[in-house]
């Protein structure tokens, strides 16, 4: 029996740092049994599943394996699928997989391209590989230095494309992913994007003062805020075994442990976590988040703990490396 838990969302909220952990009342939730819960996205009126299907899932995958992996997101509940020309071949082993659901789901795309032509160039591209004529979220894609940030604003930059392409209902919603404090904060300045995917975990927030200003004022500008990295760990140390080829970073792969960096992430008020592109994990993460509670006080505080025993993959001001 579906079960609608209904929180009016806020904009006199008091500071998110002050009310962490289990304070999700600037979004909307719904929840049905057995299935994952769907969240609020920003002021866009959508509702996404909590957990999200990154691309690279099904990236060097057979046609059967990915038909598989999507059949099993949607009867968790998933309709949030994200993808990028830079995952492999990922778009075009989504597209065929995606077709029988597409007008069920929100479907998001990114570009790396910085310039109008390139962005347009990987637009088209995107579009065909996956048999649809709009994407819901069309995304700025990694954004990292305030020179990208500049370039893409410049004339003939890629948010002329972005412009354009939401006039031509290719595109329903703009956002960026970022993977620098300094880079989010700018793009937020300069343009009323409607979503952020950015890092949101336990051990680049405490340990390297990544994510919480991020998220503050994505919440203020009450964009939807969509998580990466809520099952990393740390980088790969050298000479280490690498136990996975998707990520480039050692993932939560114990699941006790996935949980709690899940979990984390999915206190706070993003709508969606998406998980590390291994098969294998993201199954867990399905399993894992049809129970999803919030975060407790003595958890929070054992989290704390071994996020500052952990050297992040980010941190904030931004170190160059030599």
């Amino acid at each position: 029996m579906k079960r609608r838990e209904f929180v009016a969302a806020s904009a006199m909220s008091v500071p998110l740092i002050s009310t962490f952990p289990a304070n999700l009342s600037s979004i909307l939730r719904e929840t049905q049994n057995g299935k994952i819960e769907k969240r609020s996205l920003g002021k866009t009126g959508e509702r996404l599943s909590a957990i999200g299907f990154g691309g690279i899932v099904v990236s060097d995958a057979t046609t059967a394996q990915a038909a598989e992996r999507v059949e099993e997101a949607i009867g968790y509940g998933v309709n949030y699928f994200d993808v990028a020309p830079s995952y492999g071949n990922a778009e075009q082993m989504l597209g065929p997989a995606l077709k029988p659901f597409r007008k069920d789901v929100f479907l998001a795309c990114k570009t790396g391209e910085r310039r109008k032509e390139g962005a347009r160039n990987e637009l088209e591209q995107s579009l065909k590989y996956l048999h649809t004529d709009h994407f819901d979220l069309y995304q700025l894609h990694a954004v990292t230095t305030l020179a990208d940030v500049d370039t893409v604003f410049s004339s003939g930059g890629a948010m002329e494309t972005f412009l354009e392409a939401r006039k031509e209902g290719k595109v329903r919603f703009l956002g960026f992913s970022a993977h620098s404090v300094e880079a989010a904060m700018a793009l937020m300045d300069r343009f009323d994007f409607d979503t952020i995917l950015f890092p949101f975990n336990f051990a680049t927030w405490y340990a390297g003062n990544f994510g919480p200003q991020v998220m503050e004022k994505a919440r203020e500008r009450e964009m939807g805020i969509l998580a990466l990295k809520a099952m990393a760990w740390r980088r790969w140390e050298q000479g280490e075994e690498r136990t996975n080829s998707k990520t480039w970073y050692r993932p939560l792969a114990d699941r006790e442990e996935a949980n709690r960096g899940l979990r984390f992430t999915l206190s706070h008020p993003v709508t969606a976590a998406i998980p590390p592109g291994h098969e294998d994990l993201f199954s867990m993460a399905l399993e894992l988040a049809v129970d999803f509670t919030p975060m407790d006080e003595k958890e929070i505080v054992a989290i704390k703990e071994k996020a500052m025993q952990t050297a992040p993959l980010f941190s904030y001001p931004m170190r160059t490396r030599s």
